[in-house]
């Protein structure tokens, strides 16, 4: 069968790599062409464009880029109708997706969304328009299957992809790891800050305003593939290192992590590592996200996932020094930290165990 798959940012080319994976474990002869980034490359297929080409982030940056989506909305457009895939996969990415769905939809072409659009966060009218050019949802949150059964849309909840991407993980050596990045011996607090540029500039700043507070710990920065490296050496000194690509491996080698809100906040709980969620926008696109969504009491999918605060969220104002070194050191040692630790281990039996990409794949083909 001919796939085309579109995945418009990080966490998207993670869990598309490994639906790839699992596609091609049960159609050996598959063609795949898709929007992705090295992940997803290294799968195979073709890669039509790199996801740091797509992703920009908050209401003034989509304004200010509006052009550049519009023309890759168009090529997106005109490079389905010429390769004429079986069936179109979208992976989250909805203001670009959702409209793709509908032009392949008219095309004939069957549409599957793996890993749905937080409509249940703001934009719930978007239902209808999966309910029109939408074949089959899959949903990876628990709670997703009861938001999309109200609005009448069937949709299969096949797991969490990243249990899939943690349990194929090798076993680490911190020492190793320490040693192989040119890292002192000081226990680690991992630093992430996001992968688009103009969000990782904003939360290293506050982020590595702590290190006062905690001289007997080193910081090392994850490294967003789509950065280059000489992007971080400015922040980089003799307490302040970087690796790239390695985030995983520096989490599971962290005593403690400051994460910005997003994927990476989930992936940083299933690692276990305790942790404090960041966020800082800017003060118009805070504003008009907080108009837009409703009934959401987290940022963080830990605490969304849970239904209650087992990590601690500083949002906008409340992202300042003296509440992070608070928060960082319940981290690092106490009652606090016990907590996280249980709490992490009820929300992994809430996600349900591994194998979402194969269940994913399952469904794909059945379409």
């Amino acid at each position: 069968m001919k796939y085309y798959i579109i995945a418009g940012e990080a966490s998207g080319d993670l869990h598309g790599s490994n639906l790839m994976k699992a596609l091609l474990q049960k159609d050996p002869q598959a063609e795949i062409r898709f929007w992705g980034g090295d992940l997803m490359k290294a799968q195979g297929g073709t890669l039509v464009k790199h996801y740091r080409d797509l992703a920009f982030m908050g209401f003034l940056e989509v304004a200010m880029n509006l052009r550049t989506i519009l023309n890759n909305i168009k090529f997106c457009k005109e490079d389905i109708r010429s390769h004429k895939p079986d069936i179109l996969i979208l992976i989250d990415y909805p203001g670009f997706n959702l409209r793709i769905a509908r032009f392949a939809k008219e095309l004939g072409i069957k549409v599957v969304y793996y890993i749905s659009p937080q409509l249940w966060a703001w934009k719930e009218g978007r239902v209808e328009i999966i309910k029109k050019y939408v074949d089959e949802m899959m949903v990876i949150l628990p709670f997703e299957e009861d938001f999309y059964k109200k609005h009448g849309v069937h949709s299969h909840f096949v797991g969490h992809p990243l249990l899939d991407a943690i349990s194929s993980l090798k076993d680490i050596s911190p020492e190793a790891f320490k040693k192989e990045n040119g890292l002192n011996e000081k226990e680690i607090i991992a630093l992430l800050p996001g992968s688009r540029k103009q969000e990782v500039e904003k939360m290293l700043e506050i982020m590595l305003s702590v290190r006062p507070h905690f001289k007997n710990y080193q910081f090392v920065i994850a490294g967003a593939p789509s950065l280059p490296k000489e992007f971080y050496q400015k922040y980089v000194d003799d307490n302040v290192h970087f690796v790239s690509n390695r985030t995983y491996d520096l989490l599971r080698c962290s005593k403690a992590a400051l994460v910005t809100s997003g994927t990476a906040t989930l992936e940083t709980a299933l690692l276990n590592v305790p942790e404090v969620v960041c966020y800082r926008g800017s003060k118009i696109s805070y504003a008009i996200a907080k108009r837009l969504v409703k009934n959401i009491k987290y940022i963080s999918l830990v605490n969304l996932i849970m239904d209650r605060e087992v990590v601690k969220e500083l949002i906008q104002a409340d992202l300042n020094t003296q509440n992070l070194v608070e928060e960082l050191n319940k981290m690092i040692e106490g009652e606090k930290r016990n907590k996280v630790l249980e709490d992490y281990n009820l929300l992994r039996e809430k996600l349900g165990g591994k194998g979402a990409s194969e269940k994913a794949a399952e469904v794909i083909l059945s379409v």
